[in-house]
Parts: structure tokens; sequence; C-alpha cells
């Protein structure tokens, strides 16, 4: 068996040596060794975010492909309103997500999700949780800032769902944290109220789900951040489980 091995062994360098030499005789002075995974053409995307089986191999994608697709967004009557779409902004292998329910008027404005009070709020949670903002990723289930802040419209939700679908299958993450009703409630496809889903373990395709109060809330209500710091660290614990 270990004579057979090394002339396999042997075979494979006499290959590589000849197709090196080839190379070398047309000219080229380097091999690039990109990752071959990326090469495969993305998997397509069903109306709700689900990969479409095909009997060729295909990978999941990146956000930076599902943002392309999005492109300038118009499908729905926030288009016309909004400054800014806001994508989401942290490490796109985060293990931790935090998904809001839309951009306010500093988000609109820059570009960017959870950078106004409420945002400022979340960065002291992370703090307190011993994470910088750098380590996660943070989205929110619609892209463009309701007129005057109002609640999301149903259509709305609807039209920007599977693109939040599709960023939640890119990064894979270890848990999500649903912040406030329409986050969780978009999830996890029910009408549950906050109150009764935050701080009880739930399921999005597979990835345990926390839902807990949205930090907006926590300003007007300060008394629900004890609540919240529990649910965060039941989040920790679950986190470090997974190491």
């Amino acid at each position: 068996m270990q004579e057979n091995r090394a002339q396999t062994l042997a075979q494979i360098f006499s290959q590589t040596r000849a197709l090196l030499q080839e190379h070398t005789e047309r000219g080229v002075r380097y091999l690039s060794m990109e990752d071959s995974e990326l090469q495969l053409p993305p998997c397509s995307q069903s109306a709700k975010g689900e990969p479409l089986r095909s009997h060729e191999e295909c990978r999941r994608e990146t956000l930076a492909e599902v943002r392309s697709e999005l492109g300038e967004c118009r499908r729905c009557a926030l288009a016309s309103t909004r400054n800014r779409l806001v994508f989401g902004d942290g490490d796109p292998h985060a293990r931790l997500v935090f998904v809001g329910e839309g951009p306010g008027r500093e988000e609109d404005e820059r570009g960017e999700p959870f950078v106004g009070e409420a945002g400022r709020l979340l960065e002291r949670m992370l703090f307190a949780m011993k994470l910088e903002r750098r380590e996660v990723y943070i989205c929110n289930v619609i892209k463009c800032r309701p007129p005057g802040n109002r609640n999301p419209q149903p259509e709305e939700i609807q039209a920007c769902e599977p693109f939040l679908q599709r960023q939640l299958k890119a990064i894979q993450p270890q848990v999500i944290v649903a912040l406030g009703k329409f986050a969780a409630q978009t999830l996890l496809q029910q009408q549950t109220p906050i109150s009764q889903l935050r701080g009880r373990w739930q399921q999005y395709a597979g990835i345990p789900l926390m839902p807990t109060f949205h930090p907006a809330y926590l300003l007007r209500n300060p008394a629900g951040k004890k609540e919240v710091w529990e649910d965060l660290k039941l989040v920790l614990q679950r986190l470090q489980q997974e190491d």
C-alpha cells in the first residue's frame, strides 16, 4: 500500500511540475491562489430569499452581492421620501446580529444603522457585553426611513423582508437579537407582543433568536433596561456555549 501511495505522489509531483513548466513557457510568472468557492455562482434566490435547488454547484451569497442587487431600491413608496438607503453595518461574518425596525432621522442622513440616540444606547449595551460594534452586524427590517418615524407598513416590510432574509443567510450568525416588536414579529412570522416574546429563546432558520426591547423603547422607558440586560446575558451565555 505504501508503494502504491508513493507512486501516486510521484505522479502528482510529475504532473504538477509539467503544468508549472507549461505556464512558465507561456510567460506566466505567478499563480493567484483564490478561494475556489468564490468562483462558484451564487445560489439563485426565491422571492422569499430561499436558495433555489439546482443541479449545479453553487455557494451562498455574500453581503456585497445582496447589497448590489438591492441597488437604489424603489420597490416600495419609501424610496420617494428617503435620503439614503440604510443596508447594514458591521462584520460580514459576525457571530451575533442585531436586527432593528428601520432607520431614523440620523440613519437616513448618514446611510448607517443605529447612529442616532438609540444607536448610542445600543453601543453602550455592546460595551456592557464586552463587545465592540465592529464585532457584530447591525441591520433593520426595512432599509428606508418611514416619514416621521412612523411604524412600517405591511407592504413596506414585504418589499424589504427578502433582503433581510438574504443578509442573515449570507452572514450565518450563531445568534440573532431581534430589537423590538417589528423585528421579532417579522422574523418569527407571528403577532405575539414583544412583552411576551422577550427573554425567551426562539428559532429563525435554525439560528437561536432572542427577542428584546428596542433601544428607542428604553429611551422612553428606562426601567426596561434591567429586563434587556437579563436578555443580553442569556445571549452571552449562548455565545459562550458555541465556543
